[in-house]
């Protein structure tokens, strides 16, 4: 047996289709978050000024909202209509003032409190407020039927975007759209692209022709029904009001708004009647949420995916910057220049490299013989700040290149050249990361040489350990560590002239072959860790810049569930 939809969720399904539309922002510059954002707020204005309150009071009274172009006469019309002055005509155009909604004295409870258009202020009498575009104006009126509430919207054309924006806004909330235009006026663009959301969104149309010269009432009125035909609008009542001159008081003939009023008291009084026309507005806005709600979705989507992007930049940006340090301090690279230069100053003279062939243990032991006696802590600490000097640039130089690479890529990613161009910092190495760097070499050359010192034990009185001394034994660690040899036994090919072979020999004299190859791991991948510590740090400037810019923006789909809800309700 199927199952029957129960009419009581469907409030509930609104209110969870509401939540996600407000929870889903588009605050990146992507290609089309200008239509993401005018979608948003269109859609949650209908919903909260219209769908839900209608969905939850269906005999809340009908609203008819009088709309249309500049100077067509939507104010006089209404006044006509109420046989009283309930609203103002703006003599001065552009004018900006509240708008006001007329209905008989026993349905004020429907509209004072928040239950339509609760973004408003509402507004009773006159005063100051009147001419605040935020707020709503109420005049209770016998006038008007019970039953049936009018409200006299802003010019949809209006040069006040204030002005358009608030109109479209409160013609989102109408159960029937009373669209004013006049005989030299109806063919404009604006107020038909309004029309056509009305059919899109399935909104009850009737349609005032106003200031029709009476010569011309049979052609006007024959073009504007044909332009309605073709726009699907066949259905909706035309009214045609002829070019008459205004009583004092402002008001039209009596006789040109009797049918327009007898209409109206007549759906006020006919609950059927208001029922069908208030029924297949609500039914038209539910039905179009589908549609604009997966226009969302893929809108949202595209944000994600801009977002995701822009974080994944810089993140493949520091693994390379790591990977190059990784090949930096393996590939031999540091073995040169300076640091060369200052190891042959350590070891004492190009000879002694020259004669490493001649046999590795007497050299050794040649080594450790000149070196026995004399101090040798200015060298080592020569060759201990050559290295310092060389990791350091190595370091800052991926950085920086990381930088200049993520920056680039954000330059080039949808909705990340704004962002680049606010955080222009971005695009280098973060102030004082050289000092950062500094501070973390210096930290791991202190880390190696405690290694030496745990490692050593009770070899730190031999006279080839007190031969090189802690500071020593630490730099000819640190250098084969820069090595891609570095640790291995065999007839390994010297990196910048043999220079980490012969520390790696002389380290195995105190050491032992495989303490080396330990060592030398443990050091390289101290400085490793040290390096993506830094290189995180840097990264996540970005993520914190992207994360403010994007704020709270949903980072799943939430609007899919919540229109599978409102389907499952209706």
């Amino acid at each position: 047996m199927s199952q029957v939809p129960d009419p009581s969720r469907l409030p509930a399904a609104l209110d969870q289709l509401r939540a996600a539309v407000e929870g889903t922002h588009f605050p990146l510059e992507t290609p089309r978050a200008e239509q993401a954002r005018a979608g948003r707020g269109d859609l949650l204005n209908q919903l909260r000024d219209y769908i839900i309150p209608r969905a939850n009071s269906l005999d809340a009274p009908l609203l008819a909202v009088v709309g249309g172009s500049t100077g067509a006469g939507k104010s006089t019309l209404v006044n006509s209509i109420v046989g009283e002055t309930v609203t103002t005509p703006g003599v001065l155009r552009p004018t900006t003032r509240a708008s006001t909604l007329i209905h008989h004295p026993d349905d004020a409870h429907w509209f004072t409190t928040k239950r339509i258009l609760p973004e408003l202020a509402r507004l009773t009498g006159d005063s100051a407020g009147a001419h605040d575009p935020n707020t709503l104006r109420l005049v209770a009126s016998v006038s008007v039927p019970r039953g049936l509430a009018l409200l006299d919207a802003p010019d949809i054309d209006s040069v006040v975007s204030a002005n358009r924006d608030l109109a479209r806004q409160l013609l989102s909330a109408a159960d029937l759209w009373i669209f004013v235009t006049t005989a030299t006026r109806y063919a404009d663009a604006v107020p038909w692209e309004l029309l056509q959301q009305a059919i899109h969104r399935g909104t009850s149309v009737a349609v005032v022709l106003d200031r029709v010269p009476m010569d011309a009432m049979e052609e006007v009125r024959a073009d504007l029904a044909g332009m309605l035909m073709e726009r699907g609008l066949g259905q909706s009542p035309v009214f045609a009001v002829a070019e008459s001159t205004l009583s004092k008081t402002g008001m039209l003939p009596v006789s040109e708004v009797t049918r327009i009023r007898g209409w109206l008291s007549s759906l006020a009084a006919d609950a059927h009647a208001r029922s069908i026309v208030i029924r297949r507005t609500l039914d038209g806005a539910l039905d179009s949420l589908n549609e604009r709600g997966r226009s969302l979705q893929s809108l949202s989507q595209e944000q994600r995916s801009a977002a995701d992007e822009l974080r994944q930049a810089p993140q493949e940006a520091y693994s390379a910057a790591l990977d190059g340090v990784k090949e930096g301090v393996q590939d031999g690279s540091l073995l040169r220049g300076e640091v060369l230069a200052r190891w042959q100053e350590f070891v004492g003279t190009g000879e002694l490299l020259r004669q490493l062939e001649a046999g590795v243990g007497r050299m050794r032991d040649r080594v450790v013989g000149a070196l026995r006696g004399r101090g040798r802590a200015e060298p080592a600490e020569n060759l201990g700040e050559a290295l310092h000097s060389g990791v350091a640039a190595l370091l800052v130089n991926h950085a920086e290149t990381a930088a200049i690479t993520s920056a680039r890529a954000w330059r080039a990613t949808p909705g990340g050249a704004p962002i680049i161009e606010k955080h222009r910092e971005l695009g280098s190495a973060s102030k004082g990361f050289g000092e950062q760097v500094e501070r973390a070499v210096r930290d791991w050359q202190g880390n190696v040489m405690d290694m030496v010192r745990e490692e050593a034990g009770s070899r730190r009185t031999t006279a080839r350990f007190l031969a090189f001394g802690v500071n020593g034994i630490a730099v000819m660690l640190m250098l084969i560590s820069f090595s891609a040899t570095a640790g291995l036994t065999g007839a390994e090919v010297g990196i910048a002239g043999g220079s980490a072979v012969l520390a790696q020999r002389l380290l195995e004299a105190i050491f032992g072959d495989q303490a080396v190859r330990t060592l030398s791991a443990k050091a390289r991948g101290l400085l490793l860790e040290r390096t993506t510590e830094l290189f995180e740090a840097e990264e996540q400037r970005f993520e914190k810049v992207l994360s403010d810019e994007i704020g709270q923006a949903s980072t799943d789909d939430r609007i899919g569930p919540a229109l599978a809800a409102v389907k499952a309700a209706r």
